[in-house]
């Protein structure tokens, strides 16, 4: 059984291993990932409670953190939401809804805090299958060259991206 709780620092070394673990393999590769999670969790705005880990056995197996994100339409900020970014699998653990489980929490969490959207940058088979739409069906743009069909947002609540357009401007983590 798998189980689901809020990450601790006695975890980061653990989740560490398991994000390097989980994109080395990937078409992508690993792109350190790993390290953008330890740099998110330095900004003023990390929040504890939006980063989870999955456990089987007491063993973590995934793991997944939102931070923020803004939207400007030219200098103006439009509205605050989160970035999904990572969220990881052990490869052995992969495809048995773990990640699925990740994601679902956090939304739930991200709700809780009444943030209005998730935006996701990411494999258009798999994230679409929970909701999230192409970021460009709403006007909103990266601030760097992206795919557009990998590139998405889902809505929080009905409408609430509704006089939303721009760009997404996120944290200084995903620079370093």
């Amino acid at each position: 059984m798998v189980t689901l709780k809020t990450i601790e620092h006695s975890d980061y070394q653990t989740v560490d291993s398991l994000i390097r673990k989980a994109f080395t393999n990937t078409e992508e590769g690993y792109g350190n990932e790993a390290e953008l999670a330890a740099n998110l969790r330095k900004d003023a705005t990390y929040q504890n409670y939006l980063e989870i880990v999955a456990l089987k056995d007491n063993t973590i197996v995934g793991h997944g953190l939102l931070s923020e994100v803004d939207v400007y339409e030219d200098s103006n900020l439009l509205s605050t939401g989160l970035c999904l970014a990572p969220l990881a699998v052990l490869p052995e653990m992969q495809k048995q809804g773990i990640g699925a489980m990740l994601l679902e929490e956090l939304e739930i969490r991200a709700k809780k805090e009444n943030y209005p959207f998730i935006s996701i940058l990411g494999h258009p088979a798999y994230y679409s299958k929970f909701g999230y739409q192409l970021a460009s069906h709403f006007n909103i743009q990266a601030p760097f060259p992206v795919p557009d069909d990998a590139y998405f947002v889902k809505e929080l609540y009905p409408a609430s991206l509704k006089n939303v357009q721009g760009t997404i401007c996120y944290l200084d983590a995903f620079n370093e």
